[in-house]
């Protein structure tokens, strides 16, 4: 799966980069706050918008405190899935059971620098396990490969029926990492520069597909 990051789009004009992404699996929009990561980008005004303009499934990463208190509006507004992060939650359990009630996936995402195994437990309430492969608040960092361990434990305690949920990867993800990330497990890989950087961002998010699945074992 291809998750286009609007992050690197024309936020002057979000519904054409939208059309421009269609075939893609989702579409990832970044939220931030400007507290929990040093940057400030939009909040749930504008991804109601967006849900108003496309059919792509929105996949919602809020980088923000407090998301016990923020998160189940955008899952009210129509988002399909809303990560929040292990660091800023204060209750992550209730926070997916709200999410669910409310109609969408919850997702639980962890820093470069966080461990897994403590989230393990938790990860049993979640439908995603988001792993950062850069620190996140900014578009088109470098690629961390240390992070593929934690996909690699993830994907095993999947395999294994620990888990039931999917792995997405964002940071970094390009025709050269990509691969990497699917040999190490991941099944859903956001892409900001790579698809909104490339001349034609619909062929940019095939052609993705198309690495992804060569690490995945595909033709």
């Amino acid at each position: 799966m291809i998750a286009p990051s609007i992050l690197s789009a024309d936020f002057a004009h979000l519904a054409d980069e939208l059309d421009a992404v269609i075939g893609a699996d989702w579409v990832h929009v970044d939220v931030m706050d400007a507290h929990f990561v040093p940057n400030l980008t939009l909040g749930l005004p504008v991804v109601e918008a967006l849900l108003r303009v496309t059919d792509i499934p929105v996949d919602c990463h809020l980088m923000i405190d407090d998301p016990d208190r923020w998160a189940v509006g955008y899952a009210e507004a129509g988002a399909y899935n809303v990560t929040v992060h292990a660091e800023a939650a204060k209750d992550p359990v209730a926070i997916a059971r709200d999410l669910r009630a409310a109609g969408a996936k919850a997702g639980l995402s962890v820093k470069p620098g966080t461990p897994l195994e403590p989230w393990v437990d938790v990860l049993k309430h979640y439908d995603t396990l988001l792993v950062m492969s850069v620190e996140p608040g900014f578009g088109g960092q470098s690629f961390i490969p240390d992070v593929l361990a934690k996909v690699r434990t993830a994907r095993h305690l999947v395999d294994t029926g620990h888990l039931r949920l999917l792995v997405e990867i964002d940071g970094g993800i390009n025709n050269d990492t990509i691969e990497l990330a699917a040999e190490a497990g991941v099944d859903c890989f956001v892409a900001g520069s790579a698809v909104y950087g490339a001349d034609d961002p619909a062929k940019a998010v095939a052609a993705l597909r198309d690495r992804a699945a060569r690490g995945q074992g595909g033709e």
